[in-house]
């Protein structure tokens, strides 16, 4: 069943755009296409979005509708987001593409003769 819902709480990852790759929550639902996110904690400032640009995580916080920033900032350290998030398959699989996409043409070519001895 479906667990993933667009709620004001919601943890979300910003996947396109200079802000690509960073976390931040939900504090008010604009329509059904937009929404208002905030991230004290990792740079991200109120801003409208779409939610074609944002992947939604597992995690939910409990704020109310327009939660002030500081009470959100104490929210999010409470609730250890960052942490929580790293430590999510997804989260692993971003950080693994990132470290792969900084490779040299000498390191692809160990990495598939590594691969070829298992």
């Amino acid at each position: 069943m479906f667990k993933k819902f667009v709620e004001v709480g919601r943890a979300v990852l910003v996947n396109y755009g200079p802000l690509s790759g960073k976390l931040a929550v939900i504090v008010e639902i604009i329509t059904t296409s937009r929404v208002l996110i905030d991230g004290p904690t990792t740079g991200v400032k109120r801003q409208e979005i779409s939610l074609r640009r944002v992947s939604l995580t597992d995690f939910k916080l409990d704020v109310p509708r327009g939660v002030k920033a500081s009470d959100l900032k104490s929210a999010i350290e409470k609730f250890d987001l960052v942490k929580k998030f790293e430590n999510t398959p997804f989260a692993k699989k971003i950080n693994r593409a990132h470290i792969r996409s900084k490779l040299t043409d000498f390191d692809r070519f160990k990495v598939m003769v590594l691969k070829k001895r298992v």
